[in-house]
């Protein structure tokens, strides 16, 4: 037994729409941008990760980058299975003949039976001996410490890349949930729209995401507000390269639309939650775990909306997939995780 764990290499990985996690022996090895460059005459990989998105709106026409997942799923299989791949290649450890890969892979609650194949198919190719997947509500509950097993109802918001996932767990189960993709991508495209709209600017995703991160925010009353931000891009009249300076007023007036929709879902759960639930998430309130619980005033907002308490998980970044390697190391105590006979 003892030979057999030696060979056994056993990974957590978020498979984000944004951003790929990767914990190996409960540390993140891997954290690198969910996007791959191609060669279009070979069809080969050139590169994966963070050196992929340094050349993504900047290719000519022998390369494409590829971001394999929309809203949360595999929208590209061939592109998805490099992304794994180049990933775990990534991690350092050279494959043994005999090594038995272990993996645990989140996904949104929302997910369909075809698509939790193509994931399971996705591990498949890249020699996954036992594959489970795992709810990202779930995932990101084990990660913020909740325990998800006893009888007490709590709330969690995960607001990643291509889905906002909302969902109330008790008893290792999820027992309501909302699964919308309006989420980071969304706010990213809003950003596009507004720059356009508003200073007749084009932007690309990049510049957008930096916006978000810079001067992004849920609210235009902020305690602490970011200093303006200069954004370059291309004017849509004259062609010329120019620069525009927006503020997170600009950007809360952006970004308004698509968190309404996220408010809507929040209530739309908290309808759907048993009573008994609904009091224990009343003296516990809501956590906020993914990338967009970092937007400034989103707790406050949301807070506001619901009346009831809203905490941020300490690094909501890492939160699921946290979970997923307590998952991963646990996966004879969950039930809730999914293996292939289960679909």
């Amino acid at each position: 037994m003892r030979l057999f764990s030696f060979f056994t290499q056993e990974l957590a990985v978020d498979l984000g729409t944004a951003n790929t996690l990767i914990i190996q022996d409960g540390e993140v090895v891997i954290d690198e941008p969910s996007i791959v460059a191609i060669d279009r005459k070979t069809n080969e990989t050139i590169a994966v990760g963070r050196r992929a998105m340094q050349m993504h709106e900047k290719t000519h026409d022998n390369i494409r980058t590829v971001r394999p997942l929309k809203d949360g799923v595999i929208a590209d299989f061939q592109a998805a299975e490099a992304l794994i791949q180049g990933l775990i290649g990534m991690i350092g450890e050279k494959k043994r003949f005999f090594t038995h890969l272990k993996m645990v892979i989140c996904i949104p609650s929302g997910i369909t039976e075809v698509e939790k194949r193509a994931v399971f198919d996705s591990a498949d190719h890249v020699d996954s001996r036992e594959t489970y997947l795992i709810h990202e509500p779930m995932a990101a509950a084990l990660g913020i410490g909740l325990d998800v097993e006893e009888p007490e109802g709590n709330m969690i918001i995960d607001i990643g890349g291509g889905t906002t996932e909302i969902a109330v767990i008790a008893l290792s189960g999820i027992v309501t949930d909302q699964s919308i993709r309006t989420a980071g991508d969304e706010f990213t495209n809003d950003i596009i729209d507004f720059m356009k709209r508003k200073h007749n600017l084009l932007i690309g995703e990049r510049t957008a995401e930096n916006i978000k991160i810079y001067v992004g925010a849920a609210v235009n009353d902020l305690r602490n507000p970011p200093e303006r931000y200069a954004v370059n891009g291309r004017d849509m009249l004259t062609g010329i390269p120019k620069q525009v300076f927006t503020t997170h007023i600009e950007i809360s007036e952006a970004l308004d639309k698509s968190i309404v929709k996220i408010e809507e879902a929040v209530h739309k759960a908290l309808e759907d939650t048993p009573p008994e639930l609904a009091s224990d998430i009343y003296r516990r309130g809501i956590y906020l775990t993914g990338g967009g619980a970092l937007l400034r005033g989103l707790s406050g907002r949301l807070a506001e909306r619901t009346k009831l308490k809203v905490t941020v998980a300490e690094d909501p970044l890492r939160a699921v997939v946290r979970g997923t390697g307590l998952a991963l190391k646990n996966s004879g105590k969950y039930s809730f995780l999914i293996d292939r006979q289960s679909i």
